[in-house]
């Protein structure tokens, strides 16, 4: 039996699968990209998966890490290979190691500690890079992107022959492309992701937005989370394909959740959003549909 009743989000030809609530659990995983966003409590649906991008280290998002890694062992897999903040590295290190003492087994880990800015290596074609975010210290967001090269308009008609004699010569026949397939906001108050272009044209926007009554404004600020106002604001500079919102509080209902965006969000936006939690077994109804 699955240790989790995950939602699951199909998107061409990538599955978004995850679960998250405010406070209690977020791990969300795209499979065929190889990677899982925070580990939340560890289900048994996503130890297979081979990289884990740990935004920070709130339980409700990196409780589970020492229970993934050794899963892994215990089934014979490769160590699994954890991206972290650069300041969580020593006490994940120290964590693992009072495992280790309690359990009486060795834990085999692939520990990355990153800062804004890194890149890391998923496959030949696709990396994770590392950007900063607001929530607790050397937080992060990742985004998922796959480099490609293409060739130069100019060279283009060019027959197989033509573009080696070239090559040979020195010359540069193609240009390097960036394609954002998916990025994870992960935890954080708002901050204007719009100024980074990779963000702004990822296809998948997972984001978080944990607060959406009015009343709720402070708690967003206290907590260092997004209010659905700010969250708006920003998706209007975006140019994302699919929305992806995370985090949700169990203060706010999901039919409430649905009536405040509708009032709040622009139709063109709000036809982009999917919240995670809807797409479980047990599926909350739209207002619409009431």
């Amino acid at each position: 039996m699955p240790s989790h009743n995950l939602s699951r989000i199909k998107i061409g030809d990538l599955d978004i699968v995850g679960y998250s609530v405010a406070g209690e659990e977020t791990v969300v995983a795209v499979p065929q990209l190889d990677v899982c966003f925070d580990i939340g409590k560890a289900p048994d649906q996503l130890i297979s998966v081979n990289h884990v991008l740990l935004t920070h280290g709130h339980m409700d998002h990196a409780a589970g890490f020492a229970y993934y890694l050794s899963q892994r062992h215990f089934c014979d897999q490769a160590p699994g290979i954890i991206l972290a903040p650069q300041n969580l590295i020593e006490p994940i290190e120290e964590i693992l190691s009072a495992w280790v003492r309690l359990d009486g087994n060795k834990i085999p880990a692939n520990l990355v500690g990153v800062k804004p800015g890194d890149e890391y290596q998923i496959k030949p074609n696709l990396f994770a890079r590392v950007f900063p975010t607001k929530h607790s210290r050397g937080s992060v967001g990742y985004s998922v992107i796959e480099k490609r090269k293409k060739i130069k308009p100019e060279f283009a008609a060019l027959k197989g022959p033509q573009i080696v004699e070239l090559k040979e010569q020195g010359i540069q026949i193609d240009y390097p492309l960036e394609l954002p397939i998916v990025t994870y906001l992960g935890d954080t108050q708002f901050v204007d992701f719009s100024q980074l272009e990779y963000i702004v044209n990822s296809r998948i926007l997972i984001a978080e937005c944990t607060f959406y009554e009015t009343d709720h404004t402070g708690r967003a600020e206290a907590g260092k989370h997004m209010h659905i106002t700010e969250l708006s604001g920003l998706l209007e500079k975006m140019h994302n394909e699919h929305i992806i919102i995370t985090h949700l509080t169990q203060r706010t209902s999901l039919y409430e959740i649905h009536k405040i965006m509708k009032e709040v969000v622009a139709p063109e936006i709000l036809a982009k959003i999917t919240l995670l939690m809807e797409n479980r077994h047990t599926r909350h109804k739209r207002p619409t549909e009431q």
